[in-house]
């Protein structure tokens, strides 16, 4: 970058494989610093989400240079560069446009063994899932938007999670040889397990009771602060997710709640659970059963929420 060239030439390791995917969105919290931190965050889930390492990251940026000072991009970007230093990442360069909305994120290059990564489609019968995040990321946001009142708190809450990266458990993926695993973002968690269901060809069961829930979003959701996505998410899956009787409508919703930077599930076989638990605990990381796989029903429903 010290030479302003266009393109940069990276190493690339021996015996690897490339991992590849692209990121950006418009704000979710009000501190520049934080937004940064959160959007290189969700940006390099993915990467993890397959149990591979960040290698090489570009910065992508949409800024309203006429109406919004120099200093918050500043900061956008110093909080973008705190999360790819801590992934161990090199930030390589990246592209930058004028726009009337400000948007974020970064294109990930990682590494990954070719012969150890998991998938959406590596769902096996037994298997049991475990969450990383609590969910409620969409619901706090929008109470953030609407300047709710303790919104302050909502942020902080938000930031605490959306901020952290999902280090831990892509290394989980690649160290326990783990066959599927997903991150959680704009389809909620019922919408990506969903996803990982039908392409597994098997049903999973979620049970709502047991998936943790961010700070306010249960009261804020009860009250209808739900974005505009989640009640897409719902929608498009209802006609595959078979909902058992007398189950909080509340939880329901933040089953599929629009999330930013969520958590990871990782399907793991049932003999390996409590190790793959206390090596996520011990590495700080919130380790929340919160489901299983079953072979596909006979109705053909992918989805239980129980």
């Amino acid at each position: 970058m010290g030479n302003s060239e266009d393109a940069a030439v990276v190493r690339f390791p021996p015996g690897k494989a490339l991992v590849q995917t692209l990121d950006f969105f418009t704000p979710i919290v009000n501190d520049p610093f934080r937004f940064g931190q959160i959007a290189a965050a969700n940006s390099l889930s993915d990467v993890y989400a397959m149990g591979g390492e960040p290698y090489a990251v570009m910065n992508i940026v949409c800024f309203p240079s006429s109406t919004m000072d120099i200093s918050v991009l500043r900061e956008i970007l110093r909080g973008g560069l705190t999360k790819i230093r801590e992934a161990g990442a090199m930030l390589v360069g990246g592209h930058s446009v004028q726009d009337k909305e400000l948007k974020y994120g970064l294109s990930v290059s990682g590494i990954i063994d070719p012969d150890r990564y998991a998938t959406n489609a590596g769902l096996r019968p037994g298997d049991i899932l475990i969450l990383t995040k609590p969910v409620g990321s969409g619901v706090l946001a929008t109470a953030i938007k609407a300047g709710w009142d303790g919104a302050d708190g909502d942020e902080d809450e938000l930031f605490r999670w959306a901020s952290r990266l999902n280090k831990n458990a892509g290394a989980a993926i690649a160290s326990f040889g783990l066959r599927a695993a997903t991150d959680v973002t704009g389809f909620g968690l019922g919408g990506h397990l969903l996803e990982m269901a039908t392409a597994s060809d098997c049903t999973v069961r979620l049970h709502t009771d047991a998936v943790p829930i961010m700070g306010r979003a249960a009261e804020l959701a009860a009250v209808g602060l739900l974005p505009a996505g989640s009640h897409a998410n719902r929608h498009y899956c209802d006609r595959t997710v078979l909902q058992l009787p007398d189950l909080d409508p509340v939880k329901v919703d933040l089953m599929f709640d629009a999330q930013t930077s969520g958590g990871m599930v990782l399907a793991v076989p049932q003999g390996l659970v409590e190790e793959v638990r206390a090596w996520l605990a011990a590495h700080g990381d919130l380790a929340a059963i919160v489901g299983d796989v079953e072979r596909l029903r006979g109705d053909g429903r992918r989805l239980v929420l129980c």
